[in-house]
């Protein structure tokens, strides 16, 4: 599975300049929650000035806010204030959920508020080189305001910015009863599952079981994940894929992306839930004779942890 990169914050071209790299990890990262230090995480912001000090912003942290400022607002880099303050740090390689608005400096208009809704962005991971420039250090419960100046192509805007919650790189739900006949699952402190075999035939068809139920947004067809996952062959019991033996960084991809025992595993769960889904040939990669370069033939077994989604973005 690839790796699909976050959408960063807006379809704006100034945002490439603020969140330049951010996207969730993929199986090969290196990163992990506790890669960089606080410090870092705070030395990586970007200085407060007159043109972010200059904004007045209203409403409460976590719904949509409004703007004021004089126009126009001359902005000629990029600045960042925290004008709420949550109470604890961000580390580096933690997964925020975040929302913003963002407002023209020239005449003030609201130009796209994004994430106050489920569904509407994906968890960022942050670190001094990745986003740390606009979220540094600030926790859940902050809130930012961040000026940045007009590009080629792209008006000089001020971003609202709402740290939301700092999300487990392990599903939260509550655990549902085992069903009785499935693959066992134990997991370790960390979250990643070890998964047992029962005697007996493979499934012929896919097998769906919510261990965790989540309680946040349903998963469309086309929808981006965030997700950790572990996956066995029926065959031997062996891993041949792993999210949490690759370093433990959640990943991303779109629902469509994958194969069709997978995506009927994940459309439809809930944001928190972890699900153990049973995948035969037919829903895999096909029927065929098992062999040792490819997984043609095999009955594949994954538990997966949804950590997020996000909606696809309509054609125009």
């Amino acid at each position: 599975m690839r790796i699909r990169p976050i959408v960063a914050l807006s379809a704006f071209a100034v945002s490439a300049v603020l969140l330049a790299g951010c996207s969730a990890g993929s199986p090969d990262s290196e990163a992990s929650p506790t890669a960089t230090a606080v410090a870092d995480l705070c030395d990586s912001a970007a200085p407060s000035g007159e043109a972010s000090e200059a904004v007045t912003v209203e409403g409460e942290v976590g719904t949509p806010p409004t703007a004021t400022f004089d126009l126009p607002l001359e902005i000629t880099e990029i600045q960042r204030t925290v004008v709420d303050e949550g109470p604890d740090e961000l580390t580096g390689g933690e997964f925020i959920e975040y929302a913003y608005s963002v407002f023209d400096a020239e005449t003030g208009e609201s130009l796209a508020t994004v994430g106050y809704e489920p569904g509407e962005t994906l968890p960022q991971q942050v670190s001094a080189e990745s986003g740390g420039q606009l979220f540094g250090c600030a926790g859940a419960g902050s809130r930012i305001v961040a000026a940045a100046p007009a590009g080629d192509t792209t008006p000089a805007v001020v971003y609202v910015i709402d740290i939301l919650s700092v999300v487990p790189i392990a599903a939260w739900g509550e655990e549902q009863p085992p069903v009785a006949g499935s693959p066992t699952v134990e997991l370790a402190e960390n979250g990643a599952p070890t998964i047992t075999l029962p005697a007996g035939d493979a499934p012929t068809a896919t097998q769906v079981d919510v261990l965790k139920k989540g309680d946040g947004a349903t998963v469309q067809t086309g929808d981006t994940v965030l997700v950790q996952y572990t996956g066995v062959k029926w065959s031997d019991g062996t891993v041949f894929d792993s999210t949490w033996e690759k370093g433990g960084v959640p990943t991303t991809f779109a629902t469509t992306g994958v194969v069709a025992g997978f995506q009927k595993a994940l459309e439809g769960q809930t944001v928190g839930s972890q699900v153990l889904v049973v995948i035969p040939p037919v829903d895999g990669y096909g029927e065929g004779e098992i062999n040792d370069t490819d997984l043609v033939g095999e009955t594949l077994v994954f538990v997966v942890d949804i950590l997020g989604t996000q909606r696809a973005v309509p054609a125009q």
